[in-house]
C-alpha cells in the first residue's frame, strides 16, 4: 500500500510539473504580450527545427491550452502510475519523435500545442493492453476508449486550423512505444517471491562457504542442554 501512494504521488508531480511548465509558458506569453507561435515546429526548415523542443510548449490561447491540460493530467498519471519504471522513456520519446516527425512531413506552417503528446500516451496506453494481452492492461485501454474514444476524429484534416498532423504521429510514437515496451511489466505487478534455503548445518572448519557439494546425509546435529531433573540427592541431571 505505501508503494501505491509513493508511485501515485510520484506520477502526480511528474505530470503536474510538466503542465504547470505549460501554464507558465502561456502567462508569461500573455502578460508580456509576446508572441511565441515562432517558437512552433515550422517543417522543413533550418530556424524551425528549435520547435521541435519549444513547440508543444507553446499554446494560442487559453483556451487550446486548458483543452490539452485535462487529458494531459488523467493520461500522463496514468503512464506514470502503471508504467512507472518506463514512463520517463516513454514520455520524452514521444515529446521528441512527435515533434521531429511533425517538422518532416507536415503542412507548411507554425504547429504548436501539446496534443501530438496527449495522443502519443493515450495511444500508447490503448495498445499496450492489446500488445501484453493481460487484463490489467487491457482493463486501461477498455477506459481510454471510452473516455478518448472520440479523439479518433481529430486524426483527420477536418479543420485547417487544427494540426491534425500532429495528432496522427503521436498516435504513431505512443503505438511503437506500446510495441517496444511490451515485455515491460506493470509497476502493479509483483515479482515473485525468491525463498532462500537455509542449510542444514554451518560448515565445518574444512568446509568451504563456497563449495557446490551436497551436504553428507549421515551427518548429525547434536544439541546439548541441561535438564531441570533433579536426583533423589539433589544432583541436578
Amino acid at each position: 500500500m505505501q508503494t501505491d501512494l509513493i508511485r501515485f504521488r510520484s506520477s502526480i508531480f511528474y505530470t503536474m510539473t510538466f503542465v504547470g511548465i505549460l501554464w507558465l509558458v502561456r502567462i508569461t506569453e500573455s502578460l508580456l504580450s509576446f508572441d511565441l507561435g515562432v517558437l512552433g515546429i515550422h517543417p522543413r526548415s533550418l530556424a524551425g527545427t528549435v520547435g521541435i523542443i519549444t513547440g508543444p510548449l507553446v499554446h494560442g490561447d487559453f483556451q487550446h491550452l486548458m483543452s490539452n491540460s485535462l487529458p494531459l493530467i488523467f493520461l500522463g498519471i496514468g503512464v506514470f502510475y502503471f508504467y512507472n519504471k518506463i514512463a520517463l522513456e516513454v514520455f520524452f520519446g514521444i515529446y521528441f519523435f512527435t515533434s521531429l516527425w511533425v517538422w518532416i512531413v507536415a503542412r507548411d506552417a507554425y504547429h504548436i500545442g501539446a496534443s501530438g503528446i496527449v495522443y502519443g500516451l493515450a495511444s500508447f496506453l490503448l495498445f499496450s493492453g492489446f500488445f501484453r494481452k493481460d487484463s490489467r492492461s487491457i482493463a486501461i485501454s477498455l477506459i481510454v476508449i471510452f473516455l478518448y474514444g472520440g479523439m479518433a476524429y481529430g486524426l483527420f484534416p477536418v479543420n485547417e486550423g487544427i494540426s491534425w498532423e500532429s495528432h496522427l504521429l503521436g498516435s504513431l510514437a505512443g503505438l511503437i512505444s506500446a510495441f517496444f515496451y511490451r515485455r515491460h511489466r506493470l509497476s502493479t505487478e509483483e515479482l515473485p517471491m525468491a525463498v532462500e534455503q537455509v542449510p542444514p548445518s554451518s560448515p565445518g572448519p574444512t568446509d568451504s562457504v563456497f563449495s557446490n557439494t551436497l551436504p553428507d546425509p549421515n551427518r548429525t546435529i547434536r544439541y546439548h542442554y541441561k535438564s531441570n531433573r533433579r536426583d533423589e540427592d539433589g544432583t541436578q541431571r
